[in-house]
């Protein structure tokens, strides 16, 4: 089924120890995969609205391997290009209690790094699509991704679609001022734009609050998304407030400003299991409630929810159905048994 959200950017093979070992201790590594816009084709996929994912790989098992796990959740893969010479690859290390979660790159060089504008008929892949979402992950790839990245956010707004984008800085892969210069180009083409407590500042020098003390000052937030409205004409800004208490708990809750108003969801306290990908889960919350008319405020309750409740599962996906965020957002947050 063709895609109604287009998502465009890189898939990893992600390698990762069982359970909380560390790298040094491990003899075996557990296969996954995950990137940012595919974690919210997947989440959007499970929710049951027709998404479509853009990305470049090469022609071997592990790329065709991921292909079918993004094909068997019902992901469209028809506009997935293939062609260079490796995938790009993410260690991670989970964390707990006081000792944080790391991640270790092997990107470089990566098949999607080289690619270019010409390469991809945004034209045709947007044909009968909705929405087309990316990251700040997939313009720091390189120059030519960058470019490709700003055709099709342009195509995409040309053709009439809602174009959302999800700031996250990686410091890993770029400056903060090669992140503000390229990221700026960008934003003229964006409809929503949707950060967690940190980008802002570290793209576009705009501070927020603090996020190592545990606590979240409202009014901070909303001052944050007011400037990045102003500053470059978003139609709402959507943040993730996260209350990083430890590796192991946190506090989770999100705002969605709109026309001048700030409308904040509940707060949940979470025990993690994985946090990697609870941004992109609640990017495709927010998604997918917006799309299928929501006000301003049910809308963020739905996309934290569905953020929540991707911290209690392994791997960048969120499995999670539609009636499960549902039924969180609607405030049974008990976690007992269904039977």
């Amino acid at each position: 089924m063709p895609g109604d959200v287009v998502t465009f950017g890189e898939i990893m093979l992600r390698l990762t120890p069982p359970g909380f070992q560390r790298i040094l201790q491990t003899p075996v590594l557990e296969l996954r995969f995950g990137g940012g816009e595919a974690n919210v084709a997947v989440s959007l996929a499970m929710l049951g609205r027709p998404a479509a994912f853009v990305t470049r790989l090469p022609k071997n098992d592990v790329a065709q391997r991921c292909i079918n796990d993004l094909r068997a959740i019902g992901v469209d893969t028809r506009h997935v290009l293939r062609g260079g010479d490796r995938m790009g690859i993410y260690f991670l290390e989970a964390g707990a209690s006081q000792r944080p979660s790391t991640v270790l790159y092997d990107r470089a060089h990566s098949a999607i790094a080289g690619i270019t504008p010409d390469m991809v008929d945004w034209k045709k892949v947007f044909a009968g699509a909705k929405w087309f979402h990316f990251t700040g992950i997939t313009p720091a790839l390189g120059d030519s991704a960058a470019e490709t990245c700003k055709l099709a956010a342009k195509t995409a707004r040309e053709m009439g679609l809602t174009v959302s984008a999800d700031l996250n800085y990686r410091k890993k892969l770029w400056s903060r001022e090669k992140a503000g210069k390229v990221m700026a180009e960008l934003m003229p083409f964006v409809d929503i734009c949707i950060a967690n407590e940190e980008d802002a500042e570290s793209v576009f020098g705009i501070e927020g609050a603090e996020v190592t003390s545990g606590k979240i000052e409202h009014a901070r937030y909303v001052d944050v998304a007011r400037q990045l409205t102003e500053r470059f004409g978003f139609k709402a800004v959507a943040i993730t407030l996260r209350e990083s208490i430890s590796a192991s708990e946190n506090g989770w809750s999100g705002l969605y400003y709109a026309g001048g108003k700030p409308h904040f969801s509940r707060r949940y306290r979470i025990q993690i299991v994985d946090r990697v990908g609870g941004g992109d889960s609640f990017a495709a919350g927010l998604i997918f409630a917006l799309m299928r008319g929501d006000d301003a405020q049910k809308a963020i309750e739905f996309a934290v929810a569905a953020s929540c409740l991707k911290h209690s599962i392994v791997g960048d996906f969120n499995y999670t159905a539609l009636n499960e965020v549902e039924t969180l957002a609607a405030g049974d947050a008990s976690g007992r048994v269904q039977r």
